[in-house]
């Protein structure tokens, strides 16, 4: 199979959106704002925290802010004070920054970062523990989940193994969805 064929390619996958789970978009907005947009989105790898961050900047505008985003990955290091500077240059009250990997960042740069976040209008960020922000959302998955997503990607034929795959991957979607490319692929 040609992996642009492959039903669980990257540009398929990415596709798939956050599913509220237990909760509505309406609801977490109006509970960030109780929070004053300062917040964290927590859970395992895998669990979504990255997707719902990415649709949480679109419905930020809707309200009026303008968002800024930072990610970090285990590949790309820490912030330099020249980056740092030239990315706070822009930032206003108007604002909220988005920052997807915050445990990337010891200590003392998590709170080097947060103390320039002040001028900003919220921040909300990723991260794999509790703690370093209040808790807005912790992501989690279900066998459920990713079989919902399977027969999203997958409409044509019946999978029946999502609780043994989700099992298997210890609820990581991700690692669960690049099993299947793996083997569609192979197929």
């Amino acid at each position: 199979m040609r992996p642009r064929d492959n039903p669980f390619s990257t540009d398929r996958v990415l596709k798939v959106r956050y599913r509220p789970q237990g909760w509505s978009w309406d609801g977490l907005l109006d509970r960030l704002a109780k929070m004053n947009y300062r917040a964290a989105i927590v859970g395992p790898e895998g669990r979504g925290k990255t997707t719902l961050m990415e649709d949480l900047g679109p419905r930020l505008s809707e309200r009026g802010f303008g968002v800024q985003t930072v990610r970090l990955t285990r590949e790309r290091s820490p912030f330099d004070r020249v980056w740092l500077r030239d990315f706070f240059a822009s930032v206003t009250p108007g604002h909220v920054i988005l920052f997807d990997g915050a445990e990337q960042l010891s200590r003392p740069a998590w709170w080097r970062f947060r103390r320039l976040t002040r001028r900003a209008g919220g921040l909300v960020s990723t991260s794999h523990r509790t703690g370093m922000l209040p808790t807005l959302v912790e992501c989690e998955t279900d066998a459920a989940l990713l079989a919902g997503i399977i027969r999203d990607l997958l409409p044509s034929r019946s999978r029946d193994d999502a609780a043994e795959l989700f099992a298997r991957h210890r609820g990581n979607v991700r690692d669960a969805l690049r099993e299947l490319y793996d083997h569609y692929a192979t197929a």
